[in-house]
């Protein structure tokens, strides 16, 4: 496949490790012409007549000039990353020395590579499928354990597994009914009916499984955003601080103390949760910063995933809550109740709360990781749904929902027992949204776009 675009039988080169400066550095090499290209500037061996998967220590030279003592890992084809003869060079981490042995390959015949072209020939040559593919940006862009192993997963073929075992079975009565047209005349039955009828339900349940998952998987990749909102001095910022275990916000007993919102990163339990810290809302102020602040905090609560309302259990009433709750709730916002200061709430003041109250003192950090516990199940719902495969990623999103429509497209046009030949092009649409995904039909435009957005080097 690689071969047929225009192009790709060069060899490329790019730095593998970050840009800057550090102890050493990693060029990648791939290409017909990589193992050659470095042999010629590698006199310590001759690496030509090396097997592949061996290391080599030695310098690098230009003519009689030492650029750098290297190490040499050499991975031939077709056993490397991306199925082609494959060079990496480490050498020491100096920014000069990384770009001088890059312009000196460049100069043997090696162009620089695109970003994710090192993934893309990978695919392209059959290492690895397009779910796969785009699983190795994920793992390189993974920052919780969640984010690592659902990355892993896919890389090793979980979601493409599911595809390729779905895709299979459709193929198979695909082709039945394509023979069936074959013996139009003759008026012949070669697929069971009953049979992928049960086969088509079983696929809908699948891919509508998979299609909600997106949920979860989109809060694992992307993290969940928790406004704290309230009223001025209920102590928004003061649980910022406990959350984090830290004084990132100001705190004060000055009412509207926090006029800009302030965000900050909690990890729990391997998922990222974007706290935003907001200024008081109240209904009547005439102070113009704390207006703007104000309608900055609403824009907030209507844009988070999660709403954390906080008010202090020594002024709110139960009338208070059960209005709050009400708006909340007709505006489709996931909230939960908060009552601080539960250290100087006065005994005898029965406070009832309409829904479930999770009642701290921020202060005193009294019952804060209750509170982290009760965000991570409003995020994550079931925990079990973590080893399951999810979905990350729109594009698939997106190919599954025009899967799935064509799919009840073939079950309806079953039902009202339409001819084979309107069922066969149902078939094929559906597969070929099935293989848009793992990449099996695809066009140059699309790897182009998708591979674009890896980083140079991978």
């Amino acid at each position: 496949m690689l071969g047929k675009l225009q192009g790709w039988n060069d060899t490329i080169v790019a730095l593998a490790t970050p840009q800057g400066i550090g102890a050493i550095a990693v060029i990648r090499l791939s290409g017909p012409q990589a193992v050659t290209i470095v042999d010629a500037l590698f006199p310590s061996k001759n690496l030509l007549e090396q097997p592949t998967h061996t290391i080599h220590v030695g310098y690098l030279k230009q003519d009689i000039d030492t650029i750098d003592e290297v190490v040499i890992s050499l991975f031939r084809a077709p056993r490397s990353y991306t199925g082609e003869e494959v060079v990496e060079i480490s050498c020491h981490g100096s920014y000069y020395i990384q770009q001088q042995i890059i312009q000196l390959i460049v100069r043997q015949g090696a162009r620089l590579a695109k970003p994710g072209e090192f993934t893309q020939r990978a695919f392209l040559n059959g290492k690895l499928d397009l779910v796969q593919a785009e699983a190795v940006a994920d793992l390189i862009a993974s920052n919780t354990e969640a984010s690592k192993k659902t990355a892993l997963k896919n890389l090793r073929g979980g979601f493409s597994g599911i595809l390729h075992t779905l895709r299979d079975q459709l193929i198979q009565f695909s082709a039945l009914i394509e023979l069936e047209l074959d013996f139009s005349q003759e008026d012949v039955e070669f697929a069971d009916r009953t049979r992928l009828f049960a086969l088509l339900t079983e696929i809908e349940i699948q891919v509508t499984a998979l299609l909600r998952s997106f949920k979860l998987g989109n809060v694992i990749k992307n993290g969940v955003q928790v406004a704290i909102i309230g009223k001025p001095n209920a102590g928004k910022s003061t649980l910022l601080n406990a959350l984090l275990n830290e004084d990132r916000a100001i705190v004060s007993e000055i009412a509207g103390t926090t006029r800009d919102t302030i965000e900050e990163i909690l990890n729990i339990n391997g998922v990222l949760f974007r706290l935003i810290d907001t200024a008081g809302i109240r209904e009547h102020t005439t102070d113009k910063i704390e207006s703007i602040g104000v309608e900055k905090s609403l824009e907030k609560m209507r844009q988070a995933d999660i709403v954390v309302y906080l008010f202090d259990l020594n002024t709110e009433t139960s009338e208070d809550i059960a209005a709050t709750e009400a708006s909340l709730q007709t505006q489709q916002i996931r909230y939960l109740l908060v009552g601080n200061k539960a250290d100087l709430q006065n005994e005898d003041v029965a406070f009832q709360s309409p829904g479930t109250l999770i009642r701290i003192s921020a202060k005193s950090t009294s019952n804060i990781e209750e509170l982290k516990q009760q965000l991570f199940q409003l995020a994550v719902s079931d925990p079990a749904l973590l080893s399951d495969t999810l979905l990350t990623n729109a594009r698939h999103v997106e190919a599954l929902e025009k899967v799935l429509e064509s799919l009840r497209d073939i079950i309806e046009g079953m039902n009202q027992q339409l001819p084979g030949d309107l069922i066969a092009l149902d078939l094929r649409r559906c597969l070929h949204f099935l293989g848009e995904i793992t990449g099996e039909i695809t066009n140059e435009d699309q790897l182009d776009y998708i591979f674009s957005k890896f980083c140079i080097g991978k």
